[in-house]
């Protein structure tokens, strides 16, 4: 920072900052540039953007490159935020402006009074500053509350009256968010939750590209990109976003949740807060799985509501959440390694509840219940990646149908369970379908075998009470075969109820 120009006629000198390249080229124009350059390389447009390269992120980069104003429509958790500051990549790492200047001005041609003013004595001494890329992001967050101030500005009478000047001039204007992203990225999150006639503010900066202030003749041309996010619920006719607005924003690009598990998973990976310090950590791949499977189960759920979604977050904090009750456990049995269990999945319900919006069958069921059926639904999706069929299991259900049962509890040490699974015949030789050996850690082993047990309980062969006693499962009474005089009645009856057509 220190090697570049710090007065106006040593910018007017440089090559990087001549007038004919920071006037020429808007924001837009340079992050049209940058990107430009970036897609001819080999990496990502976007580092750290999961599952939207042939998706979403073709989508923007169409905008980008046409100049226009675009919103990411999307439910919650979804990156839609997250998408929005990477714009910020686009942006060259330093940029000029004259020195203690609100609202950032090119220093060739400013287009506050002030900065105009300052020019007219001796341009050649101006001070310069720089921003970088992400002092040139400014992000709103849309509330009912947000006024035309807040976005535009004000005119301040105290500083009118400390200052002697007319109220209409620019020196009695308190500049709002919008002004002060000049020459940067203006985002607004969740725009329909804006008051309509706020919106109404915002045609002029879309469509001439300049500001009034408080009705009087203050004109800004500013030099902004504008990016937005909502939920499509919201961003229609009916909805809260008021049409002409709607009209003036270039590019509608819809975010999605990920496509396939094994991009979630990659997702919780990269997100979640894994690095325990004090104690080795060893997730299984088919925690990992299960954690994952019940964010798609829910999202397919009847009893979830659709317009609000199943967040990515869910399997984030549920995995953060396993891993502090494996974490808790092991402490408290003095193990050196901590492993997650299926049983960590059900202690990690607190995680998931508060991320879920129930229809009203949901709510009548509530929602621990509703999650319990949800955790045993993808428990029985990643078992069956694993163990494709139920014939190999017979054995171990045939222990549980000759009397035997087993209790596992979520906080006994891995010894401890480990030396009670031993009893189940034919148990530790299943481990081979989840690619152990057997002679791998107890806890890794036990593991492994919880998640058989629960395997076989999700898909209804075996028992388990809500204290972890695995048993026999129930065995559903047999249906006597009707006799032919029964089976003309039904078929009578069914006739009379099939519809008139």
């Amino acid at each position: 920072m220190n090697n570049l120009p710090q007065t106006l006629a040593e910018l007017r000198r440089s090559h990087q900052f001549s007038e004919e390249r920071v006037s020429s080229r808007s924001v837009k124009d340079e992050m049209r540039e940058n990107l430009i350059a970036r897609v001819r390389g080999s990496g990502p447009v976007f580092a750290g953007i999961v599952g939207y390269d042939d998706t979403v992120v073709p989508q923007i980069v169409n905008a980008i490159l046409s100049r226009h104003n675009f919103i990411l429509l999307g439910l919650r958790g979804q990156a839609k935020s997250r998408i929005l500051r990477a714009l910020t990549t686009l942006l060259d790492p330093q940029l000029p402006y004259l020195h203690g200047c609100e609202i950032h001005d090119n220093p060739y041609h400013p287009i506050c009074r002030r900065c105009r003013e300052l020019l007219a004595g001796n341009p050649d001494d101006a001070a310069i500053s720089y921003l970088t890329p992400e002092e040139r992001y400014v992000e709103k967050l849309a509330t009912p509350d947000v006024t035309i101030a807040d976005l535009i500005g004000d005119i301040d009478p105290i500083k009118a009256a400390k200052g002697g000047h007319e109220l209409g001039s620019e020196y009695t204007v308190h500049y709002g968010l919008l002004p002060r992203a000049n020459r940067g990225i203006f985002a607004i999150n969740e725009l329909p939750d804006l008051a309509g006639k706020i919106q109404v503010g915002l045609f002029n900066i879309m469509q001439e590209g300049d500001v009034q202030i408080k009705g009087y003749p203050v004109r800004l041309p500013l030099d902004v990109a504008l990016v937005f996010s909502a939920n499509p619920e919201d961003y229609t006719a009916r909805g809260k976003i008021i049409t002409p607005l709607k009209d003036r924003i270039g590019s509608e690009i819809r975010t999605h949740y990920p496509a396939t598990v094994e991009e979630g998973i990659a997702i919780t990976a990269q997100e979640a807060w894994t690095e325990r310090i004090g104690l080795q950590l060893q997730v299984p791949d088919f925690v990992g799985q299960i954690i994952e499977q019940i964010a798609f189960v829910a999202r397919e759920d009847k009893r979830i509501d659709k317009r609000s979604g199943v967040s990515q977050r869910l399997p984030i904090s549920a995995t953060e959440n396993v891993i502090s009750n494996a974490e808790r456990r092991a402490i408290r049995s003095g193990e050196k390694l901590v492993v997650p269990r299926v049983s960590d999945i059900y202690a990690a319900m607190p995680a998931m509840t508060g991320k879920l919006e129930l229809e009203y069958e949901g709510e009548l069921k509530g929602a621990d219940n509703v999650v319990r059926e949800i955790i045993r639904a993808a428990v029985a999706r990643a078992y069956d990646k694993y163990f494709h069929g139920n014939s190999n299991m017979n054995q171990l259900v045939q222990w549980f149908d000759l009397g035997g049962e087993v209790q596992l509890r979520d906080s006994a040490s891995a010894q401890e369970t480990l030396h009670k699974l031993r009893g189940i015949q034919g148990l530790l030789e299943k481990l081979s379908g989840l690619g152990l050996t057997g002679k791998e850690p107890s806890e890794v082993l036990v593991s492994g075998a919880e998640f058989i047990l629960e395997g076989l309980y999700a898909h209804k062969r075996i028992g388990r009470s809500e204290e972890r006693t695995f048993t026999a499962g129930e065995k559903q009474p047999r249906r006597e075969k009707p006799n032919v005089r029964e089976e003309d009645e039904e078929r009578d009856l069914r006739r009379q109820r099939r519809p008139f057509n």
